[in-house]
């Protein structure tokens, strides 16, 4: 007996030594991974356009190197790009002129969304084409032999865009369409004969039409209930190449004969195709398609009727692709939901491709950021919810972190697998991201799409707070932290889980979202009037008994329920969402004496453009976050 103390001791000591090696695998397998700050993130570069030039040397983008977007040469060659423009106010490069080294750009005032067309001639020198501060231009494209280009602006009325052409010698506009009807002008052959167009009946569908300039007769050419948009017209102005979702759940590809009114169906993919369209000449049809938040781009050879040997990139999508006049270059993007995109030329006669950007922040290590990852959850009627969520490298059952709902913009928009600053300095900083695509959502199927009609703020706020109850479930997450954020009608959802579901959630952070419905729908950008109707369907008309229930489902007027600290984050200047807004439900919910946090800036509208501004606001968002949610000091 003497001899078994020992022993047992030794037992229990190589034990506790497994036990500790245990926790130490544990402990290692967790990545832990640099954190970067706020500045670090967003001094990434943001670039945007893919217009080249007409000796195909050059490609025109918009970057915000400088701190706010302005245009830039990019050579086909690599290199570092070339400044074209020096404005205190956002520059939204449209293209090169066909035959030389001119530019045209839109701008606005601080982010108010009047835009207006201006011309970059080869010297430098700036002109206003369309200049009038209280109408809103845009650039519409080129007429097929490059000697004028097409515009709209509702300078004749404010809630009518007509349609313009400006010759590129005298810069004289002339009106070819005075759009009386509140229609969507989606398109000009290529002779300036036809013109397609849209008139939306509700959020989920259209009627398209066929207008022949020359005789002035309007040919409807939807027969059905259905979404309808047009593509492009054929390059020999015969046909009209359109989307459509009659008769199924996703959008395909149709064509019309112009002539016999014949109707065929020319593509149709397991998911939406989003956009449809041909090179110069019509050499190539590009085919975009939206498959489960990822982007999948055909480009079929019209020649020889056989699909184009694309670059492969397996670990990111492929957006904005471009084909120069010649169609002997593409430019295009390649990001993902880690990686910001960067700019691509490829040469179709060789084969060959070059990255043109690195927009990463070079001191950023893209192996410290967490890619998004598809997944799905039962909302309370047992229907499936897509999301995309972003686990921090160092969450685990040992290591619960906080978490976020994050809610996208709309109604009817999508969380994609793109990269975005804000969600990855959250992560870093460890907290969980859930963005859901909730009920009302595009891209899973027009029934799915249709679900939140005059039901917004109810079964859409449910599918939220069940994307909260799928976080709470994860062994990786603090059930008990775990906030709810989003912009515009994202902000909206925000606010309408702090006060019809006050105890869903911790926190709320509120990025330009609305309030108040009666006021937002009655003040409707008054450029907006042809989709005016439709939102009014989807919504509820404010000016009529559907106004009892847009006053129940704005968060404003039940502002005394919010129990939990709020966010708040507005632009000014922004048409959409008015400041008002949010001034109000801040001034409510301090009333209640609860935590509120306000952060307006004078010079931004819809969306933070400016890199300190964003710099201001996502740093703010952590810091509130860290405050109220985590509990902790921010790092």
């Amino acid at each position: 007996m003497k001899n078994t103390f020992p022993l047992l001791i030794l037992m229990l000591l190589a034990f506790a030594c497994k036990q500790d090696d245990s926790k130490k695998k544990q402990t290692t397998d967790v990545k832990l991974p640099k954190q970067y700050t706020i500045k670090q993130f967003m001094d990434n570069t943001q670039i945007y356009g893919g217009s080249f030039s007409h000796d195909d040397k050059n490609i025109l983008i918009g970057n915000n190197e400088s701190g706010i977007i302005n245009a830039y040469a990019q050579p086909v060659t690599g290199g570092k790009p070339i400044a074209l423009t020096n404005s205190k106010e956002t520059v939204r490069p449209m293209s090169y002129f066909p035959e030389d080294n001119r530019i045209l750009y839109l701008s606005d005032n601080g982010g108010n969304e009047i835009y207006n067309i201006y011309l970059r001639e080869e010297d430098g020198s700036i002109k206003a084409l369309t200049p009038d501060s209280t109408a809103r231009a845009t650039f519409f494209g080129w007429a097929h032999d490059g000697k004028s280009f097409f515009y709209q602006s509702n300078k004749r009325d404010k809630r009518a865009m007509d349609l313009y052409e400006m010759d590129i010698k005298t810069y004289k506009p002339k009106m070819i369409f005075e759009n009386q009807g509140s229609y969507s002008i989606g398109g000009l052959s290529n002779d300036k004969q036809y013109l397609a167009l849209g008139k939306p009946i509700n959020s989920n569908d259209s009627d398209l039409f066929i207008y022949n300039l020359k005789n002035k007769k309007l040919t409807k050419i939807s027969t059905d209930q259905a979404r309808h948009s047009p593509a492009d017209f054929s390059v020999d102005n015969k046909s009209l190449y359109y989307l459509t979702d009659g008769g199924a759940e996703f959008q395909y590809l149709m064509k019309y004969n112009i002539a016999d009114g014949k109707k065929e169906k020319v593509l149709q993919e397991e998911w939406d195709i989003v956009y449809a369209y041909f090179s110069h000449n019509g050499k190539y049809r590009i085919v975009g398609i939206n498959e489960d938040a990822k982007n999948v781009i055909q480009i079929l050879d019209m020649e020889n009727n056989k699909p184009v040997d694309f670059p492969k990139f397996d670990s990111g999508d492929i957006t904005s692709v471009r084909i120069s006049r010649s169609e002997k270059m593409m430019s295009f993007y390649v990001g993902s939901s880690k990686q910001t995109s960067d700019l691509y030329a490829y040469n179709f006669e060789t084969g060959d491709y070059k990255r043109l950007s690195n927009t990463m922040n070079p001191e950023i290590n893209p192996e410290d950021l967490v890619e998004g990852k598809v997944v799905r959850y039962r909302s309370f009627d047992g229907l499936q919810i897509p999301a995309i969520l972003y686990k921090p490298q160092q969450a685990s059952k040992d290591h619960k972190v906080p978490a976020l709902v994050w809610v996208h913009g709309g109604p009817g928009g999508q969380s994609r697998l793109n990269y975005f600053g804000l969600i990855q300095y959250m992560t870093n900083h460890g907290y969980t991201i859930l963005a859901v695509n909730n009920r009302g959502s595009s891209g899973y199927g027009k029934t799915f799409y249709k679900m939140d009609d005059q039901n917004h703020g109810e079964k859409d706020l449910q599918d939220c707070v069940e994307g909260k109850n799928f976080l709470a479930s994860l062994p990786y997450v603090d059930a008990e932290k775990i906030g709810i954020i989003g912009g515009s009608y994202g902000g909206y959802m925000t606010m309408a889980a702090l006060t019809r579901q006050p105890d869903a959630f911790e926190v709320g952070v509120n990025i330009f979202g609305v309030t108040n419905w009666l006021r937002t729908l009655r003040s409707i950008p008054p450029w907006w009037e042809s989709f005016k109707d439709a939102l009014y369907e989807e919504m509820g008309d404010p000016n009529t008994q559907d106004s009892v229930r847009l006053y129940e489902i704005s968060p404003l007027f039940h502002a005394k329920n919010i129990t939990k600290p709020v966010m708040v984050l507005q632009g000014a200047q922004d048409p959409r969402v008015l400041q008002v807004e949010s001034d109000e439900i801040v001034a409510a919910v301090k009333a209640n004496n609860i935590p509120c946090e306000y952060v307006l800036f004078e010079d931004e509208g819809h969306g933070f453009v400016k890199k300190e501004n964003q710099i201001e606001a996502y740093g703010k968002i952590l810091q509130f976050l860290d405050k109220y949610l985590r509990g902790a000091v921010a790092d």
